[in-house]
């Protein structure tokens, strides 16, 4: 016998129609925008964990070889300025960075000036995951945006770049996550 589907998430118009039922002081065009945003990531992390999968890597990895490659060339860092630029414990980055030298994408050595100090570097292996990754991302992103002109596509990113100063200057702390999910 099939299994019949679960629930199906409900529409943004109902969602906010059950809460303006709830709580009448809600402004649904703050919540149409908090709502969408919300579902938005979601969706895009499920898509680009699709992605990160078909090559080997975990979107956790993939957060790694993108702090190693913007930290610039030779990409390489302290685990414990990757684990603050990641928002994770310590610990949670060494769990991290073993599986990642382990499948060779990173390797960690000691750093010669201060041998107390350990520096993880991007490998070849991992640069080319990062490369490849870039790419598929850049293909769905298009595809995600494709509706609006250039003209919207500047104004919308202002728009949102707007709202994320406004919640990096009210959170400043909210970068990191609340708790290690890895």
């Amino acid at each position: 016998m099939p299994e019949t589907p679960g629930p199906t998430e409900p529409s943004l118009e109902e969602q906010i129609a059950a809460y303006q039922r709830e709580f009448q002081d809600l402004d649904p065009q703050v919540e149409q925008v908090v709502s969408a945003l919300s579902r938005l990531n979601r969706r895009m992390n499920v898509a680009y964990s699709r992605q990160t999968a078909t090559l080997g890597i975990s979107n956790a990895e993939w957060e790694v070889l993108k702090a190693l490659v913007v930290s610039g060339a030779p990409y390489r860092l302290g685990p414990g300025d990757l684990a603050k630029r990641l928002g994770l414990t310590p610990a949670a980055m060494t769990h991290r960075i073993d599986r990642m030298a382990n499948d060779g994408l990173v390797t960690r050595e000691r750093d010669e000036a201060n041998r107390v100090r350990v520096i993880v570097e991007l490998t070849a292996e991992g640069r080319e995951k990062w490369l490849e990754a870039m790419r598929m991302a850049s293909v769905f992103e298009e595809d995600l945006l494709q509706d609006l002109s250039s003209e919207e596509r500047a104004a919308f990113g202002e728009m949102l770049m707007r709202v994320l100063r406004r919640v990096e200057e009210t959170q400043p702390d909210a970068g990191g996550r609340l708790s290690d999910l890895d």
